[in-house]
């Protein structure tokens, strides 16, 4: 099984077969609502991050929660939508991004599954699947959407977007993209040993970009719908490789 963390766009009842909504126990809480089904023929779990109703911030999305379920129900790899904002000129909305690393700066979330008689001190030199990566990045190039790669994300705490002395300091630091899902997100994959991927869904400049408009909530929202479909054809391109590489 697969499983695809995002939500926006996948709801599609067309596009999830035999779908029932299924709910695991875990010691971390509730999780975030999934969806069981196939996707021609293919068995994923489709989990809504934010909820169906959006009503998860993204510093209250039940994260350990959410990888521990993803883990339980048999998902043996992971892809996860994300909108972001650019921090280059040359990565515009969009564009989706399939980065290769992240650099933290949230300060409220529980990264870690150690407790404190059982202590994990996991690599994250490389967070993210290269296999997962490349698969997603050929499938991409086939639909001939714009894509970058080898990037790096920032993500931030949220639910407020950057000042622009935040932003310019980010693209100072060699950031691409910033977003406020990725982190826990990877490092939670990561110590249970499931491939992640995230793909960035580029929606504005953030606020660096002075000749933009400021980015709003509802402009990420208007972007996102064609990103979404962008999504949906990413997807029903990549699992049969996903599938066989990861089976």
């Amino acid at each position: 099984m697969i499983g695809i963390i995002g939500g926006s766009g996948l709801e599609d009842p067309e596009l999830l077969h035999n779908a029932k909504e299924v709910v695991i126990k875990t010691p971390y809480g509730t999780h975030s609502p999934i969806k069981k089904g196939e996707i021609n023929g293919i068995s994923v779990a489709l989990m809504s991050r934010h909820g169906y109703k959006h009503e998860y911030s993204p510093s209250e999305v039940p994260y350990k929660a959410n990888i521990f379920a993803l883990k339980e129900i048999g998902c043996k790899a992971i892809i996860a939508a994300s909108a972001c904002g650019s921090l280059r000129e040359d990565i515009e909305p969009k564009t989706l991004s399939f980065p290769t690393q992240f650099i933290d700066r949230t300060t409220k979330r529980d990264q870690s599954y150690c407790e404190s008689n059982n202590v994990i001190h996991e690599s994250m030199a490389d967070p993210f699947n290269n296999d997962l990566r490349m698969l997603l990045t050929s499938a991409t190039i086939k639909l001939g959407f714009t894509y970058s790669t080898e990037t790096t994300v920032v993500t931030i705490e949220g639910p407020r977007f950057s000042t622009r002395a935040e932003s310019e300091l980010f693209r100072n630091w060699g950031a691409d993209l910033i977003n406020m899902t990725t982190v826990p997100e990877a490092c939670l994959a990561k110590e249970l040993k499931i491939p992640y991927q995230v793909i960035n869904l580029v929606t504005d400049y953030d606020s660096w970009h002075e000749s933009k408009e400021v980015v709003t909530f509802e402009m990420v929202m208007e972007i996102m719908k064609d990103n979404a479909e962008k999504l949906k054809k990413l997807v029903l391109e990549v699992l049969p490789q996903i599938e066989k590489k990861f089976s």
